[in-house]
């Protein structure tokens, strides 16, 4: 079987049986950790950081040690690229010595060029606009908790919050990717980009979910299996804090609004997390509360993405087995 370069920049970058594919793949990493080492050798896999991390630069560096690789995490300040190299100098290096590049960085055009000049796969670790190796993890944490897989289609996932940022993006695309009924609530002047919804509706309607875009925190939950939220402010405006969040205290995740939901429904955070600020303590650390499963599953869902896209580049099936 002949190779196909595939990236993961966004979450439409794959479809319904791709995705299903690497969560199912994630949940045998869930189960044995070493279930597949396509790296091994160790081949290197470069994991750049333009922006601080906690649950991405451990999840990579483990993960791509459990499978066998070496990971080369360089930061901004260790790089050529924060002294302004182009991206496309950047890409042409690496892909002569790695197996993979993985980034999180600012804009999204930044990975985009990185995959036009790459020869080896690249992936979106978070940009400003998307976030689709946390949503594969958010997708996986359901599966686990919910019956597996197979069990994600028709189920209703709501987040409230900024719905103008990456995870209102990525949420929208990779749930209606998985076929659920997606559901964003955020205020006016904070609503995801009109473009991004359009391709999240024709996507479910494809594979039989649905969207909703509201600015009533109480219709997105209302009978929901996964209530989502996030930091009410992002990376480097933590200065503006008391200015930007007061259009979203409406929509912090608390147990009136739980309530609403199904009554087994779950909660998931992306981390790290303000209580009393987007979610209360009382949800957060209470009993439907899943975020360390969901971040535990970050390393299992991007050993999977990893271990899918190398076996599609060496068009090897026993990998993706």
């Amino acid at each position: 079987m002949a190779g196909q370069l595939r990236h993961m920049l966004r979450d439409d970058d794959i479809n319904h049986a791709e995705q299903k594919q690497i969560l199912e793949l994630g949940m045998k990493f869930r189960e044995n950790r070493f279930y597949r080492q396509p790296f091994a050798g160790p081949q290197a896999v470069a994991v750049l950081f333009d922006k601080p991390s906690t649950r991405t630069r451990s999840s990579f560096s483990i993960g791509v040690a459990e499978l066998g690789g070496y990971p080369l995490v360089i930061d901004k300040s260790g790089s050529q690229l924060g002294r302004g190299e182009p991206v496309a100098d950047t890409a042409r290096v690496l892909t002569s010595m790695a197996y993979s590049i993985v980034w999180r960085t600012f804009g999204q055009d930044r990975v985009e060029e990185m995959a036009k000049y790459a020869a080896c796969p690249v992936v979106n670790a978070l940009t400003d606009q998307f976030h689709p190796c946390q949503v594969l993890a958010d997708l996986l944490t359901i599966a686990q908790h919910r019956g597996g897989v197979d069990a994600l289609q028709g189920k209703t996932i709501a987040y409230l919050g900024d719905s103008a940022n990456n995870m209102a993006n990525s949420y929208l695309l990779g749930g209606a990717t998985a076929g659920m009924n997606v559901r964003i609530a955020g205020p006016f002047g904070y609503l995801p980009d009109p473009a991004i919804v359009a391709d999240a509706e024709r996507i479910a309607a494809e594979n039989g979910g649905s969207i909703l875009v509201t600015t009533d925190p109480r219709e997105a939950v209302a009978d929901a299996d996964c209530i989502f939220t996030d930091t009410w402010v992002s990376m480097g405006e933590e200065a503006e804090y008391a200015i930007r969040s007061k259009p979203f205290r409406d929509y912090q995740v608390n147990d009136e609004l739980m309530a609403l939901a199904k009554p087994d429904a779950l909660f998931q955070h992306c981390l790290p997390a303000y209580r009393g600020k987007e979610v209360t303590a009382s949800v957060i650390d209470g009993p439907q509360s899943v975020v360390w499963d969901e971040a535990e599953n970050r390393l299992h869902a991007q050993k999977a993405l990893l271990t899918w896209l190398i076996g599609q580049q060496r068009g090897d099936e026993s990998l993706l087995a």
